[in-house]
């Protein structure tokens, strides 16, 4: 069992990483825009609807991943996954409020990139006619 939970942190350790990356800078291929768009959505209903009964902020994945450390004897000593990755990477204790900080200014910034670039793509595949982007109705 003690394997599994070896593997599952590894997991854990890339799969948000991966994924707090993605959320920064998805918006900037245009084949991954749909999908980063969704992937903030999640993020945001995750920090701020399930936040509202777990605590602002409240991740998932990084619930799931402090689970995981704790059956190791690994428990994380910070509320912040960043925090956290900063870190494990460097070995320096970021201060958690400029840390919160940033992490919330670059993700409000990533969503307005995305929901501004996604709506300006929908609007020239339907001006352009883009094959695949709108469905021409069958007469």
């Amino acid at each position: 069992m003690l394997i599994l939970y070896k593997i599952l942190d590894i997991f854990f350790l890339v799969f948000h990483s991966i994924i707090t990356f993605f959320n920064m800078v998805g918006w900037i291929s245009v084949k991954m825009r749909k999908i980063h768009f969704f992937t903030m959505l999640v993020t945001g209903f995750s920090w701020f609807f399930l936040g509202i009964w777990y605590g602002w902020g409240y991740c998932f994945c990084t619930d799931w991943h402090w689970q995981v450390r704790k059956m190791l004897g690994k428990p994380v000593p910070f509320n912040s996954y960043i925090q956290f990755l900063v870190y494990e990477i460097t070995g320096y204790i970021s201060d958690a409020h400029i840390t919160d900080f940033f992490v919330v200014t670059i993700y409000f910034v990533s969503l307005l990139i995305s929901t501004v670039l996604n709506i300006r793509d929908y609007r020239n595949a339907k001006k352009y006619n883009i094959p695949g982007e709108i469905k021409k109705p069958d007469y």
